[in-house]
């Protein structure tokens, strides 16, 4: 009878420490409630004993097992993870090692401080857990303390409720070999108010759960304190007046500033708060003529010819160069100027046998690549040329590479790559003879065209 009063005594420790806490809303609590499995035989001690986890699994010859509820623990959360757990229990000792003992009663009573790696209710429901404390062990009447440590799993099947299952080693301060393994399943409860976001509002009372709010709002919000709670108001960061749903309007121009597209310029409603100050329905901010009205498709200007070539801007392809009205405003090629071209493309020097331009021909590719840019509207065709000294084979590869090189060297002046072509046509296309070095330098040439 004595032995039992202990263990109600040591629940009732527990239990009424819990019933004098849980009035503490701020605390959350879980009660577990189970069954434990205490085992001498896997401690590193000597025989009758084995080593150190030595069957650790070995239910039928070492495990002491105690049928129906012989295992109560309180857990307090202390935060970060860390919680406090308390626990009695109650055992029948017959197997000590490999021998048999007369039915010992035992008895504990443990503390430990837990870590979970689970943390809070939302990462999951699997929660393994490492603790480390101490006890107090009966065996009958003889007791003594314990370090103990502890590893477990709990498995959350709802916010509230879990599956557990845990291992303590208890390591006894006492010369007559108590060190023991305590298993222990069973199932937990998780009690007590929570308050997630820390407002001092439980989350039951709380309309905003999640973030901490005021008493006024029933827990939710008012960021801008201008008295119009978050969730209610169109602009939480920013005070604002209950007409406009709580945003302001800093313009005063009666167009609250998330409509207003110009909310620092008074402007007009239809304009979504912006002005018109020529008044041809375009804002001035989109308006590049603001104090000029004209039309949407000209950017509120009037219509202008700048080049003064008869084509106006809108429909002028070269509106900054005069041109002709059958070339949309932008200025034709003529014979003359593809002959100026090829006066020049044909002093363009290249390195004896090789695609390289000598550097005295810069001021030339320079000269080419300006005539081009007053034609921006025009595709100019490169042609590379050789005389018939060396095979039509390596002819045809230089004339090519030369042809290219002159392309690669006005691209780099600017123009456009894509209006450039380039081809090398050998010694087939001569405009003299081959037969005197000077009708061979005439032949080594590059001559520019029109892109057909």
């Amino acid at each position: 009878m004595k032995h039992l009063n202990r263990l109600l005594l040591a629940s009732l420790c527990i239990l009424s420490f819990s019933t004098m806490q849980a009035q503490d809303d701020d605390n959350p609590w879980a009660i577990g409630l189970g069954v434990n499995a205490v085992d001498f035989y896997p401690t590193g001690e000597d025989a009758p004993l084995g080593e150190y986890f030595d069957d650790f699994f070995n239910v039928g010859d070492h495990w002491n097992i105690l049928a129906g509820l012989s295992r109560i623990s309180v857990a307090r959360n202390i935060g970060a993870g860390f919680y406090f757990e308390g626990a009695g229990s109650i055992n029948r000792i017959s197997k000590f090692g490999d021998e048999g003992r007369n039915d010992l009663m035992y008895y504990g009573l443990d503390g430990t401080f837990n870590y979970s790696f689970r943390n809070n209710a939302d990462e999951g429901w699997l929660d393994p857990i490492i603790g480390v404390g101490g006890g107090y062990t009966w065996l009958d009447d003889e007791g003594f303390a314990t370090l103990d440590g502890t590893v477990g799993l709990n498995f959350w099947i709802s916010e509230n409720f879990a599956l557990s299952v845990q291992t303590i080693y208890k390591h006894g301060f006492d010369e007559n070999m108590n060190s023991h393994f305590q298993h222990a399943a069973g199932i937990k409860f998780a009690l007590g108010g929570k308050d997630t976001d820390g407002d001092g509002i439980y989350d039951k009372n709380d309309e905003c759960p999640e973030v901490a709010g005021l008493e006024q709002f029933n827990g939710c919000p008012d960021s801008d304190g201008d008295g119009i709670q978050d969730r209610l108001d169109e602009c939480p960061n920013e005070a604002g007046l209950a007409q406009y749903n709580g945003c302001p309007d800093t313009d005063g121009d009666g167009v609250a500033d998330p409509q207003d597209e110009c909310p620092t310029v008074a402007g007009l409603p239809e304009m979504n708060g912006c002005p018109d100050a020529d008044g041809d329905g375009i804002r001035d901010s989109e308006d590049e003529c603001p104090n000029e009205a004209g039309p949407e498709e000209n950017n509120g200007c009037p219509w202008e010819d700048m080049d003064n070539d008869g084509v106006l801007d809108k429909d002028d392809e070269c509106p900054e160069v005069a041109g002709t009205v059958a070339n949309n405003g932008c200025p034709e090629v003529t014979v003359a100027i593809i002959e100026e071209l090829n006066e020049y493309s044909r002093t363009i020097l290249f390195d004896l046998n090789k695609a390289t331009i000598r550097d005295d021909s810069e001021e030339t590719i320079d000269a080419i690549a300006e005539i081009m840019m007053e034609y921006p509207t025009s595709d100019f065709h490169i042609g590379g040329h050789t005389d018939s000294t060396g095979s039509e084979e390596y002819n045809l590869q230089l004339s090519r590479e030369r042809a290219e090189s002159v392309r690669e060297a006005l691209v780099s002046e600017g123009i456009d790559a894509s209006r450039l072509t380039a081809e090398g046509y050998g010694e087939i296309n001569p405009i003299a003879t081959n037969n005197t070095a000077e009708g061979r330098q005439q032949n080594r040439r590059v001559e520019i065209s029109l892109e057909e």
